[in-house]
């Protein structure tokens, strides 16, 4: 597996990051965009795919059903520019426990 990153979200997140030097970006609008963006990264074996919050909130279920409990690759989520969305759970704190196996306590 390569040790490429590339990111998945709205235009301003997705040019955001290749202004940053990510070379792979998808800009996606519906969810079926997403999820074969997605697809696409899963098959060029990228390490780390950075997704906005709103927009993996949307696939989550096709997210869960193609990366199950792989570590790789690993599914970072950041708010996109309105903001977080919120939630109650944390996804680094739920990513750091799919890794190590270890639940973090504050």
């Amino acid at each position: 597996m390569s040790s490429s990153v590339a990111v998945i979200g709205d235009i301003d997140t997705v040019t955001g990051f290749k202004l940053g030097g990510v070379k792979s970006g998808f800009v996606v609008e519906t969810n079926e965009e997403a999820e074969n963006a997605l697809s696409d990264l899963l098959k060029d074996e990228i390490s780390i795919i950075i997704i906005t919050e709103k927009i993996a909130d949307n696939i989550r279920e096709y997210i869960n059903k193609k990366i199950g409990s792989s570590v790789l690759p690993m599914i970072i989520e950041i708010p996109d520019k309105s903001g977080s969305s919120g939630r109650d759970s944390d996804p680094m704190e739920e990513l750091i426990k799919r890794v190590i196996g270890v639940e973090m306590v504050k």
